[in-house]
C-alpha cells in the first residue's frame, strides 16, 4: 500500500483537473498546444495540494523512527518498540518510501515554475497573435516578451553584478537557487493573501445568501441587464468588425498576393456572414496595383486579431444569455413553488435537454419539491456556518501561527495531538480539509475575478486561449506559497517551529529560508496577518462600493442603480418569457394539428392528385378531338390566324408584373 496511495491520487487529480478544463475551455476549437498546458499547469498545482497531506504523514513517521534509533529499542513486525517507555511507531497505510518525495516534489515544482514564468506568457502572446504563419505569430510573441523577459534579466543580472562584486557575500549555487525561490514565493504570497482575504468571507456569505431565494433572483435580473449590455455591445462591435472584413474582401481579389490571408480571416467569421460574404464577391475581376490602395500585411494581422476576439466574445455572451435565461426562469418557477398544495415541483417550460432516466425515477417532481423548497435553504445555512467557522479558525491561525511557546494555531494544536498517538488516518484528514479550504478559498478567487474582457473564466466551454493560459500562471505562482503557509499553520516548517527536528520533503527543497532573514523572520511572518484587514473590506464590500463609485455597476442592495437595474433585467426575463411560451404554443398547435389531421391530409392529397390526374387526361383528349376536326374542315381560316399571330408585336417584358408567391396568383385568379 505504499504507492498505492500515490498513484490513486495520481490519476484521480488528472481526471479532475481534465473534468475542470473540459468545463471551462473548448476541446474541439481551441489549440492543442493551449489544451496541452493548461492541463499541465492545473494538474500539477492540484497534484501538489493533495500529496502535501502524505508527505505530513510521512514525516511524521520518520521523525518517529529517528527517535527511537536514537534510544535502545526492540524491533516487533512491523512495528519499533521504544524500551524505556513501551512507544510504538506504525507505518502509515500511505507511507512513501525515502527518495520518493524529494525527487517527486523537484520535479512538480520546477516544472510549475517553467510554466508560469516562460512557457504560459510566451504562449499567451502566441495564441493572442493574428499573425498567419508560426513564424510571424513567434515573432510576435517575442516582440511582445521582450519586456517582460527582460525586466526579470536586467534585476537578476544587477543581483548578480552586486554579489560578485561585495566581499561580505560568499553565495554558492544552492543558495542562489533559495533567493530565486524566496523571491518567486514573496511575489506570490502577496497576491495569496489578497485573494484568501476575499474567499475566506465571500465563500461563506454566497452560501449564505443562497438560501435567500428573494436574493438569489433579484441578483438574476441584475446580471440579465448587465450581460445584455455587454451583449448588445458584443453584437455590435462584431457588425462593425464584419463590415471591415466584407470591405477588405471586396478589395483584394483572388490574384492579389494577400488573398490567403484574407481567406483565412474569412475562415474565422460566423458562418451566416461567411455565406453574405460569398455571394457578394465578384473573382472574376483582376486586381490592379495602380488603380488601388490595398491593405497591407500588418493591417490584416490587426483585423485578423480583431476577429478572432469579437467572434469569441459574441459567442460567450450569446452562450451565457441562454443559460442566465435558463437559470431565471428556474428561480421562478422556484418562488412560484413555494406555495404551491400539491407539493409537486412544476416546471414553466420542459427541459430542452434530455434527461437521464435513471434520474428521472429518483429525482421526481416531489423529490425536486422537498429539496428545492424545503431541504436546499437549510443545507446551504448549514454548510455556510460551517464554512464560516473555518474561516475563523484560517483567521485566527494566520495571526497566531508563528508563537510556538504556547502553541496558539489552532491548526498546528489538532497536528500536534494527533502526532502524539500516531494516527495517521487523522493527521491525514485534517491536513487534507485545511489546505484543501485554503485552496477553494483562492481558487475560487481566481475563477470569479473579471478583468474588464482580458481575463475572464467562463463555464460552458466559452473560456478563450489567453485566459485559461492565465489562469494556469496564477495557479502556479499561488500554489507554492499556499503549501508553505499551510505549513507554517500546522507548525511542520522548521523555520516556524523553531525545532531541529526533520522538515517535510517539500520544504527540503525550498532550501533554508535564512539566507533572506528579512523575508524569513519578517514578511512571511507578519504579512498573512494583512488578512483580518482584508477579510473586514470584504465584509463591508469596500471594494463593491468603490467600483459602483467608478462606474462599474456592482450589485448592492442599497444603490438606486441597482433597483434600476433589477426592473430592467426583469422587464427583459419577462420578454423572453412570452417569446418562449408563444413559441411553446406554435409547437404544440403544429404537433397536435398532425397528430389529427395528419392522416387525413395525406388521403385528401393523394385523392386531389389522382382526380387532378384524371381532369387532366380528360381534358387533353377532349381538346384533341375538337381540334383535329376544325383543322380538317377549316384549314386555310386556321393558317389565316397563324399569320396574324405571327404579325403581332411582342409586348415588353415587366418583372414586376411576374408574382412568385402561388398563393396570391390563385387568390387574384
Amino acid at each position: 500500500m505504499s504507492g498505492a496511495a500515490l498513484g490513486l491520487e495520481i490519476v484521480f487529480v488528472f481526471f479532475l483537473a481534465l473534468f475542470l478544463l473540459h468545463r471551462y475551455g473548448d476541446f474541439k476549437k481551441q489549440h492543442r498546444l493551449v489544451i496541452i498546458a493548461t492541463l499541465l499547469a492545473w494538474y500539477l498545482c492540484f497534484l501538489i495540494v493533495f500529496i502535501l497531506p502524505l508527505d505530513v504523514s510521512t514525516t511524521i513517521y520518520n521523525r518517529c523512527k529517528l527517535a527511537v534509533n536514537s534510544s535502545p529499542a526492540e524491533t516487533n513486525g512491523s512495528y519499533v518498540t521504544l524500551a524505556p517507555s513501551k512507544q510504538k511507531c506504525l507505518k502509515p497505510w500511505s507511507y512513501i518510501p525515502n527518495g520518493i518525495m524529494p525527487i517527486f516534489w523537484r520535479v512538480v515544482y520546477w516544472t510549475s515554475q517553467f510554466l508560469t514564468w516562460i512557457l504560459l506568457p510566451f504562449m499567451q502572446s502566441y495564441a493572442r497573435s493574428g499573425g498567419f504563419s508560426i513564424t510571424g505569430k513567434i515573432k510576435t510573441a517575442l516582440i511582445e516578451n521582450a519586456i517582460y523577459y527582460g525586466t526579470y534579466l536586467l534585476i537578476f543580472g544587477a543581483f548578480l553584478i552586486y554579489v560578485a562584486v561585495n566581499p561580505n557575500f560568499n553565495l554558492q549555487w544552492n543558495q542562489l537557487q533559495t533567493i530565486g525561490i524566496a523571491a518567486a514565493n514573496t511575489w506570490g504570497l502577496f497576491l495569496l493573501v489578497l485573494l484568501l482575504g476575499y474567499g475566506l468571507v465571500e465563500i461563506p456569505r454566497s452560501h449564505w445568501n443562497g438560501a435567500k431565494r428573494g436574493y438569489l433572483l433579484m441578483k438574476t435580473y441584475f446580471k440579465a441587464a448587465k450581460l445584455m449590455t455587454e451583449k448588445a455591445d458584443a453584437e455590435e462591435n462584431l457588425e462593425d468588425i464584419m463590415e471591415e472584413v466584407r470591405k477588405v474582401s471586396e478589395s483584394i481579389k483572388y490574384n492579389h498576393p494577400l488573398r490567403k490571408c484574407v481567406d483565412t480571416i474569412l475562415k474565422k467569421c460566423p458562418t451566416e456572414y461567411q455565406e453574405r460574404m460569398g455571394r457578394n464577391m465578384d473573382d472574376y475581376e483582376d486586381f490592379d496595383e495602380r488603380q488601388n490602395s490595398y491593405p497591407s500585411e500588418k493591417s490584416l494581422v490587426k483585423l485578423h486579431k480583431q476577429v478572432i476576439y469579437s467572434v469569441q466574445r459574441h459567442r460567450r455572451t450569446q452562450v451565457q444569455w441562454q443559460i442566465l435565461l435558463e437559470q431565471a426562469f428556474y428561480l421562478e418557477d422556484v418562488a412560484k413553488n413555494e406555495t404551491s398544495a400539491t407539493r409537486q415541483f412544476v416546471h414553466t417550460f420542459h427541459s430542452q435537454e434530455p434527461e437521464n432516466k435513471i434520474i428521472q425515477y429518483f429525482y421526481t417532481p416531489t423529490v425536486e419539491w422537498y429539496w428545492e423548497c424545503l431541504l436546499r435553504p437549510w443545507f446551504y445555512r448549514v454548510l455556510a456556518v460551517v464554512l464560516a467557522t473555518f474561516s475563523v479558525i484560517v483567521v485566527w491561525s494566520e495571526c497566531t501561527f508563528f508563537s510556538t511557546k504556547p502553541v496558539l494555531s489552532l491548526f498546528a494544536v489538532f497536528i500536534q495531538l494527533a502526532e502524539k498517538t500516531y494516527n495517521y488516518i487523522y493527521i491525514e484528514m485534517a491536513c487534507f480539509l485545511t489546505i484543501f479550504f485554503l485552496s477553494i478559498c483562492v481558487y475560487s478567487t481566481v475563477f470569479r475575478i473579471r478583468v474588464f474582457n482580458y481575463y475572464y473564466l467562463a463555464s460552458h466551454h466559452q473560456t478563450d486561449a489567453y485566459s485559461l493560459l492565465f489562469s494556469g500562471m496564477l495557479f502556479c505562482r499561488l500554489t507554492p506559497p499556499l503549501c508553505l503557509n499551510f505549513l507554517g499553520l500546522t507548525h511542520m516548517d522548521a523555520t516556524i517551529s523553531h525545532k531541529n527536528t526533520q522538515p517535510t520533503a517539500y520544504t527540503s527543497i525550498m532550501g533554508s529560508m535564512r539566507v533572506l532573514s528579512f523575508i524569513a523572520d519578517g514578511f512571511y511572518i507578519y504579512y498573512p496577518m494583512l488578512v483580518v484587514i482584508l477579510c473586514i473590506a470584504t465584509y463591508f464590500s469596500l471594494g463593491t462600493r468603490c467600483l459602483n463609485l467608478l462606474g462599474f455597476q456592482q450589485f448592492m442592495g442599497d444603490s438606486e442603480m441597482t433597483s434600476d437595474l433589477i426592473d430592467e433585467g426583469k422587464e427583459l426575463i419577462r420578454r423572453e418569457k412570452r417569446k418562449r411560451q408563444r413559441q411553446e404554443e406554435g409547437e404544440n398547435r403544429r404537433r397536435e394539428w398532425k397528430e389529427r389531421y395528419g392522416n387525413r391530409d395525406d388521403s385528401t392529397r393523394n385523392r386531389v392528385v389522382h382526380t387532378d390526374q384524371k381532369e387532366s387526361s380528360f381534358s387533353e383528349t377532349n381538346t384533341n378531338r375538337p381540334l383535329s376536326k376544325y383543322t380538317r374542315s377549316n384549314g386555310k381560316t386556321e393558317r389565316d390566324r397563324i399569320e396574324l399571330l405571327q404579325d403581332a408585336e411582342p409586348l415588353d417584358f415587366n418583372a414586376e408584373s411576374i408574382n412568385d408567391d402561388p398563393l396570391e396568383s390563385d387568390s387574384g385568379r
